[in-house]
């Protein structure tokens, strides 16, 4: 089996005839944030735009107390005044259900209030409720007003919300460029999703000149927050040796601190980096233990590379069943090399059943998918096949692979 690259899911192009290939890793998708009730987040606002009234400090020191039911008695009167942190803090407690009961509908129309006098925290707030259809009915065209409203004030999480509206171009038409330069504004404030998201930006050229020596700087920053996939990507890079010198050892850092949170692309990369003996020596049993780590979180390529490890028996005992599972797995979210190796063990009946026909509908998805000498591989699997099966079986297949292509590879077996 040929060796796995550091950016580079390891390809073993099961064949019915022998060589084992290899396939690029996809670049990273745009994240999106969470909703969640940004407590910190209102008291700095509202403490920065209201008179300090004794009932409204008062109410705030009951919350830092966690005496909600007295803060929630305290901020009533004073948000029906027109006390806009007061409006803040009470659509929080009727968000969470502190100090009153929980109600969704009331809390939004605390953050409305607040948000149409000018504050910014419930103007992120609310910009998020439309984003995410909470509360209210999703939309988000409403959410890019209400997030503008906080950006133009300087509230870095809703410039990093609306550089993801138009990254994605939801609500708006899409622009990197206008994207880009909503990320940077909060970036320049210390936020580590638009730092990272900068960099990805910087790496593939989306919005700005592409330049991997900017994007380290971003990831950079963004890795120094603890930001795991910003670590990971560092990894990347050092591993690349894009934008600084090839680094294996520097590589293996910043992927242990990804992984370790839990990231499944530096755990994958892990596994790549000890099947290679890249900056450590090599050993198929721990990218074995790596490559499970990130296939159980749903990493196609670690499905792939682990069912590759069972199929060689490398790192692991072998066996075409475990194999035939972690192929079916990757294939699902269509991986095409996992799609032509589990083709070719429907072929040979090897840890499957034996079923040619499926074995021909498995081939042909994986050469609609292919690329390269990956398909010339598929398509030497596919005639092979071929040789089995009479003319009405072949349409058979066929049309299966038709109805798994349009499902998404959800109506494959």
């Amino acid at each position: 089996m040929q060796g796995e690259k550091p950016s580079t899911t390891s390809m073993s192009g099961r064949c019915l005839c022998g060589a084992p290939v290899l396939d690029v890793l996809g670049t990273l998708k745009v994240r999106t944030l969470m909703l969640g009730v940004l407590f910190a987040l209102f008291f700095v606002a509202a403490c920065a735009t209201v008179s300090a009234a004794d009932s409204y400090e008062d109410a705030v020191s009951a919350i830092h107390r966690d005496d909600y039911d007295l803060a929630a008695r305290l901020f009533r009167p004073l948000a029906e005044q027109g006390h806009v942190g007061a409006q803040s803090f009470l659509a929080v407690l009727y968000a969470n259900g502190q100090g009153v009961l929980q109600n969704d509908e009331i809390a939004e129309q605390w953050y409305r209030r607040a948000a149409q006098q000018g504050d910014a925290a419930a103007q992120f707030q609310l910009g998020l409720l439309y984003a995410k259809g909470h509360w209210v009915a999703q939309s988000y065209a409403e959410a890019s007003q209400w997030y503008r409203r906080a950006a133009d004030q300087r509230v870095a999480m809703a410039q990093f919300q609306l550089g993801e509206l138009y990254a994605n171009g939801q609500g708006m038409p899409q622009s990197y460029e206008e994207a880009g330069r909503w990320y940077r504004l909060a970036a320049d404030q210390g936020d580590a999703s638009a730092q990272f998201q900068l960099g990805v930006f910087y790496e593939n050229g989306q919005g700005v000149p592409q330049s991997h020596e900017e994007a380290v700087q971003w990831y950079r920053r963004a890795a120094d927050q603890e930001h795991a996939r910003a670590q990971s990507h560092l990894g990347l890079l050092y591993a690349r040796g894009q934008g600084l010198p090839k680094d294996y050892r520097a590589a293996i850092g910043w992927y242990r601190r990804a992984a370790q949170q839990g990231d499944a692309l530096a755990q994958f990369q892990l596994g790549v980096l000890y099947a290679n003996g890249q900056g450590v020596p090599r050993n198929y049993e721990m990218a074995g233990q790596w490559y499970r780590r990130a296939a159980d979180q749903g990493d196609a390529g670690a499905q792939f590379n682990l069912a590759v490890r069972y199929d060689n028996g490398q790192g692991v005992a072998q066996s075409y069943t475990e194999a035939g599972r972690w192929y079916r797995r990757a294939a699902r979210q269509g991986h095409a090399r996992a799609q032509s190796n589990l083709g070719v063990l429907y072929a040979g009946g090897q840890g499957l059943p034996k079923d040619v026909i499926r074995a021909y509908m498995w081939l042909t998805v994986a050469v609609a998918g292919s690329k390269g000498d990956d398909v010339k591989t598929a398509i030497m699997n596919q005639t092979a096949v071929a040789l089995d099966l009479l003319p009405a079986q072949i349409l058979q297949a066929q049309e299966m692979a038709r109805r798994c292509q349009e499902s998404q590879f959800v109506q494959c077996e």
